[in-house]
């Protein structure tokens, strides 16, 4: 198998952002520069696990893991650096000539594996779906409807939407290319006669390709042009398939988790127009189920990607109970640390007509400003159907109510609900709090703790203010001269030639010193330092680890050369000096234990002349 040249393996892995693909296994949250989540390589409470945007690699604070997006699959999966480079390549839709993935004594499997073909098949057919719609007059009738509905250009693009005429255009293109019919059968895009031949499933539909987190097509949901007069269902979904399960698919996710990691939530709206109108309106975090109800499956996804989920149904009576079907399926989850928050829209109007009626920027300051929590939203929704004029059913609604309010996580939430709902129906407080201990008492929940001391918030912080707080290992002065110095180095060629151009310059010790000849190998080879790209020179994870280490220092980016001049003077006079003293006594030391008279004598003699060479040492310093 020949070697992945090194300038293939620079476009493969500046083809993708390490942020993207680590946050596909790690949740991954904005703080800082950075991004941050818990380790995947050891077990951890406290974030410390962090990923760096700017500079493409990854270090964990806790167990020292480090390295570039390559060296984060080969440790996460257990594949060889081949492997994570073609499993990159691939992710980033480049082709990898065969000699560098195919051994000639153990062939790869076949790269069009099964799985591999259906999603290309997927692609051709989203590719050629949206050709018909833009570019045909076959589709002119599904472009008039989209314009008609506000889907500007840009919006059908960007979400790749297609027409399926009533021609049988897709098995046409899939017979010219002489696929499999088994294939093509396992597809889900036809539908099957009794004579087993093959009909294109999606006919005179707006076709919405439904894509995997890589943003890969999987599936379709075509929506009929006309409902009158027929009895097809207005909305067709693909069937599950070996590549597409409904109950785990997210619209949008592929792109809805890339906003989340900036605004630090997504937004679960019920269909897709709602997710593409707000796409257009500049809320491009939102997400929508396969049409049916919400899911345990994507709970757990959406608990993998966002701490925050902000469900926006329609304002109707279905949207409500749709809403209280959604937080408390979140709730059986026990996803703690994943928060709801909900914003009810108007009744008779979804987020697609709030922005067709009021526009985007009305529609992005609604979201902002009706954010509201769970128990905000059952003190209103509980009062449906009820007269709260008759004591009977209001005592009922304050029962249910209290039972929501008992579940609040601290005790200044809860005095601000009982606030509210003593003031609204002219009742005393000191009862409320009586009636909430007996519905504590009967349903066994707990009271919620007191805030957190100032001091205790410390375990409450964001992952950078607890990333930043870890206790550092503590280095001698030597070792972070020498690290000071090689950061300057790497990204400063003035320093470098600087420090190069020092006869008989070396470092103390042994790691910086590799580093220091592997960098000198890596920059004839590279003209400019890229963390990411470096890091594909160190075999070792020790190497590894202190090159990250060294990248986490918090230095002034400007280079001063007297700076400089100190780390080497450190590195090269006094750092000698000093190992030499202390390995002196502890070899006195020893002779003494051992009453050799004659050592003694010598040791203590090279002891004071080293002594005296340090305090010379010292004083051309001060002076």
């Amino acid at each position: 198998m020949a070697r992945i040249p090194r300038a293939v393996i620079d476009e493969v892995r500046n083809s993708v952002d390490i942020v993207d693909v680590i946050g596909r296994y790690v949740q991954l949250k904005k703080a800082g520069k950075n991004f941050t989540g818990l380790c995947p390589f050891h077990n951890e409470q406290t974030p410390s696990f962090s990923v760096n945007a700017e500079k493409q690699y990854y270090h964990c604070f806790g167990c020292g893991r480090s390295g570039n997006v390559f060296q984060f699959l080969m440790d996460y999966q257990h594949i060889n650096f081949v492997e994570a480079v073609a499993a990159v390549a691939k992710d980033a839709g480049i082709s990898l000539p065969e000699q560098y993935v195919q051994s000639s004594n153990h062939p790869a499997a076949p790269v069009d594996s099964e799985t591999g073909q259906l999603i290309q098949l997927h692609q051709k057919a989203a590719e050629l779906y949206h050709y018909i719609l833009v570019g045909t007059p076959a589709g002119e009738a599904g472009l008039h409807y989209l314009t008609r509905r506000g889907v500007s250009r840009e919006l059908i693009d960007q979400f790749q939407l297609g027409f399926a005429p009533e021609q049988q255009v897709l098995k046409a293109y899939c017979d010219k290319e002489k696929l499999d019919y088994q294939l093509l059968r396992k597809s889900g895009l036809f539908t099957e006669d009794r004579e087993g031949q093959l009909h294109d499933r999606f006919a005179n539909r707006v076709m919405y390709p439904i894509k995997n987190r890589r943003g890969q097509v999987i599936a379709f949901s075509g929506r009929l042009l006309s409902t009158v007069n027929t009895d097809l269902p207005k909305y067709l979904n693909s069937p599950e398939t070996p590549i597409f399960n409904k109950r785990r698919t997210l619209f949008n996710l592929d792109v809805a988790r890339k906003a989340a990691r900036q605004d630090g939530k997504l937004y679960l709206f019920e269909g897709f127009m709602d997710v593409i109108s707000a796409f257009g309106a500049g809320v491009k975090g939102g997400v929508a189920s396969m049409g049916t109800s919400f899911t345990e499956e994507q709970v757990g996804t959406i608990h993998r990607t966002t701490t925050q989920l902000d469900i926006c149904y329609d304002g109707d009576s279905a949207g409500q109970n749709a809403i209280d079907r959604a937080i408390k399926l979140v709730e059986s989850q026990q996803t703690g640390n994943l928060q709801v928050r909900v914003v009810q829209l108007p009744a008779g109007i979804d987020p697609d007509e709030y922005v067709q009626r009021f526009g985007p920027e009305k529609f992005r300051q609604y979201l902002a400003s009706q954010e509201e929590t769970t128990v905000d939203f059952y003190l209103r929704f509980l009062r449906q159907g009820r007269n709260l004029d008759q004591q009977g059913e209001r005592m009922d609604y304050l029962n249910q109510v209290l039972k929501v309010i008992a579940t609040v996580p601290t005790p200044l939430e809860e005095d601000l609900y009982l606030s509210k709902l003593a003031q609204e129906f002219s009742l005393d407080k000191a009862a409320l709090q009586s009636q909430l201990a007996q519905v504590r008492a009967q349903t066994g929940i707990r009271q919620p703790r007191p805030v957190p001391s100032q001091r205790n918030q410390l375990t409450s912080q964001s992952p950078a203010a607890v990333v930043e707080s870890r206790p550092q290992v503590k280095i001698s002065r030597a070792e972070l001269a020498e690290q000071m110095l090689l950061y300057y180095m790497l990204h400063s060629q003035e320093v470098w030639a600087h420090v190069t151009a020092t006869a008989g310059f070396h470092f103390v010790h042994e790691r910086y010193q590799t580093l220091y000849l592997l960098a000198a190998s890596y920059f004839t080879e590279h003209g400019d330092y890229s963390v990411a790209d470096f890091l594909n020179y160190l075999n070792e994870d020790e190497l590894r680890t202190t090159l990250s280490q060294i990248e986490q220092l918090r230095v002034n980016p400007a280079v001063q050369m007297p700076v400089i001049d100190d780390c080497m003077h450190i590195i090269t006079r006094q750092t000698p000096l000093d190992d030499q003293i202390n390995q002196v006594q502890k070899q006195l030391r020893e002779a003494n234990t051992l009453n050799n008279t004659e050592l003694v004598m010598k040791l203590t003699v090279k002891l004071v002349d080293l002594l005296k060479e340090q305090q010379q040492y010292k004083a051309e310093e001060t002076n």
